[in-house]
């Protein structure tokens, strides 16, 4: 049955109240404040320490550096990130910075940022949002890898330029 409820009506509930919209939680946002090291061309966990936000207490910021569904949180999920890293040094190849989401410690979606600048420092940015399906206990991490172009070098994470973020947006 549908109840059509007029424009300026008030609503006055002394029961229980059900299917009314959703909370938007878990949410979380999480940063870097110091720099890290990414390995040359090897994937590298970005080590997220710093939470803003973590409504569940659903990431982990200290050992595992992931985000987990937590039970009776199943649902769509918009996640973002944004990682920069500087090279190590200057060499006559192009410069590549992969990123990349894992799910359940599988590569799960990666975008790729090719770098044509080859000056010592120069900084490579990578950042993606996508809206996915999410069962509890799924886990969510950032990975990184730096192709410095030959030099073996590798790269750093920024500091204050890497940050990861999800927020549910649908319950299943």
């Amino acid at each position: 049955d549908t109840v059509n409820i007029p424009s300026g009506v008030t609503i006055a509930n002394a029961g229980t109240a059900t299917g009314f919209g959703q909370s938007m939680t878990p949410m979380f946002a999480v940063r870097r404040t110091s720099g890290q090291t990414v390995t040359d061309n090897s994937f590298t966990k970005i080590q997220f320490a710093t939470e803003d936000i973590d409504t569940d207490s659903a990431f982990d910021n200290s050992s595992n550096y992931r985000f987990t569904v937590p039970s009776g949180k199943a649902g769509k999920y918009l996640f973002s990130f944004n990682v920069a890293v500087a090279s190590n040094t200057g060499v006559s190849n192009a410069q590549q910075l992969f990123v990349a989401l894992y799910k359940n410690g599988t590569s799960f979606i990666q975008n790729f940022f090719d770098g044509r600048n080859n000056a010592y420092g120069d900084t490579f940015s990578g950042s993606a949002s996508f809206i996915l399906d999410c069962s509890a206990s799924d886990y969510f991490e950032i990975y990184a890898k730096f192709n410095d172009g030959g030099s073996g070098n590798g790269g750093n994470v920024q500091s204050g330029a890497a940050s990861f973020s999800g927020v549910r947006l649908l319950a299943s």
